[in-house]
């Protein structure tokens, strides 16, 4: 039996943003998603997270899933078999970007959860196509469903997180660094820059996508990943 993939969400996300890999993986991995919205801190979340996974496991994030990827690898090497960082970074927010937080999260108690996502991830976030409102709908409504305490609890923890530089060098699995083309949140150099920090990681860029590229290219990053889950498990 190969090894459970776990696919960890990017901010305000639930399943349904790695919907269409799920159903592809699922042929022939066991798969699941795991939520990143118990906690207040990344390492809160990551060491709940390591009370419910898997022995071992490929580890997937996205997003703010990327981030606790990160911290999860850090905490337990040797329960993760390979990891897939995607549209994502390995970087604390700078005093600036945690100011900025604030208030957003003020605004979102104040009942404005939705004006606030649709700051979050805006059209241009995304490369042009005809599902890209379709998209953004997904993602308002997965909003919607985690809800206002969420947002403010994950803003906390985005807001107070580490620099991971020093776990990316310490990186020792196969390790998939993955974006969109179009990605304007955290661009192409900014992956680029983290797979040269990761030992034998692999970059690679899917085209006409921008930050969410599971929903905007899933054909592409579906192949991409099992590629990534077809390497043989070599310590580097």
């Amino acid at each position: 039996m190969r090894e459970p993939v776990v696919f960890l969400p990017a901010m305000m996300c639930d399943a349904r943003l790695f919907g269409p890999l799920i159903a592809d993986l699922s042929r022939d991995h066991a798969v699941m998603s795991a939520p990143v919205t118990h906690g207040e801190r990344i390492e809160e979340i990551a060491s709940g997270l390591l009370d419910v996974l898997p022995k071992r496991f490929a580890l997937v994030g996205l997003g703010m899933g990327g981030v606790v990827a990160l911290e999860v690898i850090r905490r337990a090497p040797d329960r993760v078999s390979r990891l897939c960082l995607m549209d994502t970074t390995p970087l604390a927010d700078t005093p600036q970007q945690a100011a900025a937080r604030d208030p957003q999260i003020i605004r979102v108690r104040t009942g404005k959860l939705e004006e606030v996502m649709a700051e979050e991830l805006k059209q241009s976030d995304l490369a042009p196509g005809p599902h890209r409102a379709e998209i953004l709908a997904l993602v308002a409504d997965m909003a919607q469903g985690l809800g206002p305490e969420c947002y403010v609890r994950q803003a906390r923890a985005m807001q107070r997180r580490r620099d991971q530089q020093t776990t990316l060098r310490k990186i020792a699995v196969p390790t998939l660094v993955m974006c969109g083309s179009q990605d304007s949140v955290w661009p192409v150099k900014r992956h680029t820059f983290m797979a040269e920090l990761i030992p034998g990681a692999q970059l690679t860029v899917i085209d006409h996508a921008g930050h969410l590229p599971p929903l905007e290219q899933p054909d592409a990053v579906g192949a991409a990943l099992r590629n990534w889950l077809a390497q043989p498990l070599v310590l580097r």
